[in-house]
């Protein structure tokens, strides 16, 4: 069927919190398997291609078991999906780029700087007027960024820290395209469009780079492609089902992950400064959703009043 408008009435913050730790989870997994594939010897462009291909039978039976591919996956936006489609093709280059060149647990701490680029973001492209709290937020989001990336003397290449940090700032830039779609597609239309479209640019690339892979690589490869594809549906569904300042904070859990996966997979734990980096790094990020929520939470209050309901 063809997707529907929806207004904020259908926001259920607690759903949309768990299905943002659930994706959350699915992405961690993701990101070990893309560190243990890459140190193989897979391309990244490689990497990329069989994340999105091995994902779309499964969107295919999804769409199937929910009523049909036509009507579950008919769309009267194809130029969203396309802006979407190239945000997020940029976004997996920087993101997967991030986790092969850093630490798992530096390269997520990174990831954490996406609520201060919203906030640029924000001002740029919404016209929004931000308050000391917001920036002082981002000011200390940075000084977390300096401590961890140390520039000209740290453990980290600043090659790498400025590729996890560019992947960042497409995840905040996608997230609020992502919110505008959910307004009129499902999650399975949005995550199925890019997915396909993903596999399409990626192909020829493929080509190039691809050698045969074993059965270990194989395992890799699909596995990367299932906890990437079960990531990418629940947080987009969370953006369906609440605000990007309110779920975003799930997001700080996968710190955990990252560190348990570094240590188990690679023999790696965070340093000293990133232990003291990463704290202000989620900090910023947790005052930025705090004062969007109460902003927004102002902004509902002052319309009832004005609407006198």
């Amino acid at each position: 069927m063809t997707s529907t408008a929806r207004d904020d009435s259908s926001d259920r913050p607690m759903l949309a919190l768990l299905m943002r730790l659930a994706g959350v989870a699915g992405f961690a997994l993701m990101a070990a398997f893309i560190k243990l594939a890459s140190e193989t010897g897979i391309h990244i462009a490689e990497l990329l291609f069989w994340r999105q291909l091995v994902s779309i039978p499964i969107l295919l039976g999804w769409a199937v078991l929910a009523g049909g591919i036509v009507q579950q996956l008919s769309t009267s936006r194809p130029k969203a999906h396309g802006v979407r489609a190239l945000y997020g093709i940029v976004g997996m280059v920087l993101n997967f780029g991030g986790v092969i060149l850093l630490p798992l647990a530096e390269a997520t701490t990174l990831g954490f700087t996406a609520p201060m680029f919203a906030v640029i973001l924000s001002i740029v492209l919404l016209r929004e007027s931000v308050g000391v709290w917001r920036w002082s937020a981002v000011a200390a989001g940075f000084v977390g960024i300096v401590i961890i990336a140390q520039p000209g003397g740290g453990h980290l290449p600043l090659y790498g820290a400025a590729v996890a940090l560019g992947g960042a700032f497409m995840i905040a830039l996608i997230s609020i395209q992502i919110r505008d779609l959910s307004r009129t597609e499902t999650p399975l239309v949005i995550v199925f469009w890019f997915a396909a479209a993903s596999v399409v640019a990626t192909f020829p690339f493929m080509l190039f780079v691809h050698e045969p892979l074993s059965a270990h690589q194989w395992m890799l490869v699909i596995g990367i492609g299932l906890a990437g594809t079960w990531g990418q549906v629940m947080i987009t569904s969370a953006l369906r089902f609440g605000k990007v300042s309110s779920v975003i904070v799930m997001d700080y859990s996968s710190i955990i992950w990252a560190t348990i996966y570094g240590w188990l997979f690679f023999g790696n734990l965070p340093p000293l400064t990133t232990w003291i980096g990463a704290p202000l790094v989620i900090l910023a990020g947790l005052i930025i959703s705090w004062r969007e929520h109460v902003l927004a939470r102002r902004a509902f209050v002052d319309q009832r009043q004005a609407t006198g309901t």
